[in-house]
């Protein structure tokens, strides 16, 4: 998973883990509301059903704002889909969650393409408040009955949706594109590598890019993408980008191709943050990009990418595959 680590904040509020059942003389637990709670069997060494019923006995779900979900195996790794089911059968009791992360998971736990997911929809339906949305995971090194899956939704709660994978299947960017999200302000999309799952086309991203189920968005990430320069070249006339305030096309394999297009396409002076770190730029595109945000106040990344020799015969990557 490269540079990816555990947030220390989610949902705007410090992380917690859940201690252990057996902590004896440890400090007392904050209020359900002060925190974003963490569950990590790979830390406890407890099935997850038992550490599950742990925290509904220790901490009040009425109270529980956020949630993330970490290592939910103890041995070999399993799919997401028993997580799932507690998490849908409990729902009535967590009245003010508003923030879930599924698979809050990092390289030396699981690989990014190995994690076996589900279908993600339930959490959506039995969370009609829910704000916040992160989901790990995706990818074609896991049996295909432990794939990620989304059905078409309309959920008029949710404000941040964020899928981070080394091979995003195509279908669930179609499913994004299906949805009506009319409260969502900002969507994050890592389509990751064909070689594990990640499938998805230009085409397939057509209803993001025209923003017509998505009247309140305002950030715009299509990133860590072995087809950046594909995805550059549609945003550049995309009629969502005229809304935007901020636009991530990073983590990818962006080249000069992709990034003139984007140059010579529609205005993106009104953006507010750029962000291309992980390029594969030549200095003159470079020097455009700069010249530009500058004039315009716009906040650039483009720091290029790691352990690349232009000069080289390496081929380009993106951030996270496997």
């Amino acid at each position: 998973m490269n540079s990816i680590e555990h947030p220390e904040m989610f949902h705007g509020l410090p992380v917690l883990t859940l201690p252990c059942a057996d902590a004896v003389g440890g400090p007392a637990l904050p209020p359900a509301e002060s925190v974003a709670w963490r569950l990590d069997c790979g830390q406890e060494e407890v099935p997850f059903p038992e550490l599950w019923q742990h925290f509904l006995d220790t901490v009040d779900p009425a109270g529980v704002p956020a949630l993330l979900i970490g290592p939910w195996w103890e041995d070999d790794y399993s799919v997401l889909a028993p997580v799932v089911e507690l998490l849908v059968s409990a729902a009535g009791r967590f009245t003010d969650l508003r923030a879930l992360f599924l698979a809050d998971v990092v390289g030396e736990e699981c690989e990014v393409s190995w994690l076996a997911m589900c279908d993600i929809t339930p959490v959506l339906d039995a969370f009609p408040l829910l704000e916040e949305l992160t989901v790990r995971g995706g990818g074609d090194s896991v049996p295909e009955e432990a794939t990620l899956e989304l059905r078409p939704v309309r959920h008029g709660a949710l404000k941040s949706l964020r899928f981070e994978s080394g091979g995003l299947p195509g279908h669930v960017v179609r499913a994004v594109g299906a949805c009506e999200l009319p409260a969502l302000e900002r969507l994050e999309l890592w389509f990751g590598v064909g070689w594990y799952g990640g499938d998805a086309t230009v085409e397939d991203l057509r209803p993001v890019l025209s923003g017509t189920g998505l009247p309140r968005l305002r950030h715009l990430g299509l990133q860590n993408s072995e087809i950046q320069d594909e995805i550059a070249a549609a945003v550049s006339h995309a009629p969502v980008v005229a809304r935007l305030e901020s636009l991530a096309l990073s983590m990818g394999t962006l080249t000069d191709e992709g990034a003139s297009a984007l140059l010579n396409g529609q205005p993106l002076t009104h953006l507010t943050s750029l962000d291309l770190n992980h390029h594969y730029l030549s200095d003159p595109l470079m020097d455009r990009f700069r010249e530009l945000c500058a004039g315009a106040g716009t906040r650039l990344d483009l720091d290029g990418a790691d352990y690349w020799d232009p000069e080289g015969e390496e081929p380009r990557y993106v951030a996270v595959s496997e």
